[in-house]
C-alpha cells in the first residue's frame, strides 16, 4: 500500500508519501525549502540550489524521484520527493535556524510510523490527540474518525476495481462531491477559504455527515452495480452523492438552514472556545 497524507511542522505542511514495499518516507522537497528558508518562490530556491549542487559534485539531485502529489488546486502534479536520508543531507546544505528542530521532528515522523505498523491504536491516539490540541470538540473527531474509516472501505472498493489512484480517485471524489453538496471539491474549498488544508478537516459535524453518507452510498451501490469502466464509475459515484444531497434538501427544507457553511478549522476552533468561555 502507498499513501500520501499530509504532516504538519510547527503548523506548516509537508506533503509526504509513504510505501509500505521499501517502508519508507518520502517528503515533498518545496514543501521542505519552503519551511526551512521562508521563501515565497521556494522552487526558484530549489532550482538554483540543485545546480549548486551538481557544480559541487553532489549527486543528492540526481538521485531524487518524483511521485505525484496534491497541489493547492486540487490536482496532482509531479513533485521532487526525498527518503528521509536524502532529506537530512538536503537539511545541511541550507542554512537555516530551523534545521536542527526539522531534523528532529522528521526523524519522530520516520519512528512514529514503524510504531503504528506495530500497532495500529498508536495511530489512532495521535490522531485524535491531534485534533484535541488543533481545539476540535471530541464529538467532532469521532465523526472524523468514522468518516476516515468510510473513505478507506470506498478507497478499497476503487482500487479492488482497478480505479487509479491520484487523478482517478480525485475525479470520482470530486463527482460524489458535487452532487451532494453542489460544489466541486476546488469550489467547496474555495468557498470555505482553505488552499492546502484538508476540506474534511475543515467540515461541519453535518457535513462530514453527509459526506460519509455519500461516499458509503456509492461504496454499496458499487459492489451491487460492479462498474467495470471509469465512465460507469462516475455514474455510481454521482448516484452515491445523490443519495447524500436528498437528505440535505431535506434537512435544509426542514429547518430553513443551509448545511454546506463557510466554517472552516478555525472557526470551529474558535466557536468550541466561545462555548468552554461560558
Amino acid at each position: 500500500m502507498k499513501e500520501n497524507s499530509v504532516k504538519l511542522f510547527k503548523q506548516k505542511q509537508v506533503r509526504t508519501h509513504w510505501d509500505d514495499e521499501q517502508e519508507k518516507w518520502y517528503f515533498s522537497v518545496i514543501d521542505v525549502i519552503e519551511i526551512l528558508t521562508g521563501s515565497p518562490r521556494p522552487r526558484k530556491y530549489w532550482n538554483a540550489l540543485k545546480t549548486k549542487l551538481k557544480a559541487e559534485g553532489s549527486e543528492l539531485s540526481q538521485n531524487m524521484g518524483q511521485l505525484k502529489m496534491q497541489s493547492e488546486d486540487g490536482k496532482y502534479y509531479n513533485t521532487d520527493v526525498a527518503d528521509t536520508e536524502q532529506i537530512f543531507r538536503l537539511v545541511q546544505s541550507i542554512p537555516s535556524p530551523k534545521a536542527e528542530p526539522f531534523k528532529v521532528w522528521i526523524a519522530k515522523v520516520a519512528r512514529e510510523r514503524i510504531d503504528e505498523i506495530e500497532d495500529p491504536e498508536i495511530g489512532i491516539d495521535r490522531l485524535m490527540e491531534t485534533y484535541l490540541k488543533k481545539g476540535y470538540s471530541k464529538e467532532w473527531i469521532n465523526q472524523r474518525l468514522k468518516s476516515i474509516e468510510i473513505r478507506k472501505e470506498l478507497t478499497d472498493e476503487w482500487e479492488s476495481k482497478g480505479v487509479k489512484k491520484g487523478q482517478e480517485f480525485a475525479i470520482l471524489t470530486d463527482e460524489l462531491t458535487k452532487a451532494w453538496s453542489g460544489f466541486s471539491t476546488k469550489q467547496y474549498k474555495a468557498f470555505k477559504d482553505l488552499k492546502r488544508e484538508n476540506l474534511r478537516d475543515n467540515m461541519t459535524n453535518l457535513e462530514l455527515v453527509l459526506n460519509m453518507l455519500a461516499e458509503a452510498s456509492t461504496t454499496e451501490i458499487s459492489k451491487d452495480k460492479n462498474p467495470t469502466t471509469f465512465n460507469e464509475h462516475k455514474i455510481v459515484a454521482q448516484k452515491g452523492g445523490k443519495v447524500a444531497k436528498a437528505a440535505r434538501v431535506q434537512l435544509e427544507n426542514t429547518t430553513g438552514k443551509k448545511v454546506v457553511t463557510k466554517q472552516n478549522a478555525k472557526a470551529l476552533s474558535t466557536t468550541k472556545k466561545k462555548q468552554i468561555d461560558k
